[in-house]
């Protein structure tokens, strides 16, 4: 089990940015893959983009060209840069962490996820 905390969360106005980053413990990261989901209220988790070990990126379509996802294993620890915020990125924000096995598994899935952070909130006024 890997545990997982996020920061960075906060309150911004539309076209704002903000970085958040969520520190995993309890195994080797580098051979974690990491996903960033964010869930709205009355809406499903849903994912926004994800980091394999290789350092292979995911993104959802609706973030491609405004999130990017990174990683410092020295630091275990994966940021997510968020540029040009929109009212409806406005969630709480969730890291998850699942230990790259040679079965196949999607990143997009949170099915695919092991371990979960508490989250973070995330507030874009218009």
């Amino acid at each position: 089990q890997v545990q997982l905390e996020e920061s960075g969360g906060g309150l911004v106005q539309a076209g704002g940015s903000l970085r958040l980053s969520c520190a995993a413990s309890g195994r080797t990261f580098s051979s974690l893959t990491m996903g960033w989901f964010r869930q709205a209220p009355g809406k499903e988790r849903a994912f926004v983009a994800a980091i394999r070990r290789s350092g292979v990126t995911y993104y959802a379509d609706s973030v491609k060209g405004r999130f990017t996802i990174s990683r410092d294993n020295a630091k275990n620890t994966v940021y997510l840069q968020l540029n040009s915020l929109k009212p409806e990125d406005t969630a709480v924000y969730y890291c998850a962490a699942k230990t790259e096995t040679a079965l196949y598994y999607s990143p997009y899935y949170k099915t695919s996820y092991d371990s979960w952070g508490q989250g973070t909130q995330v507030t874009v006024s218009s």
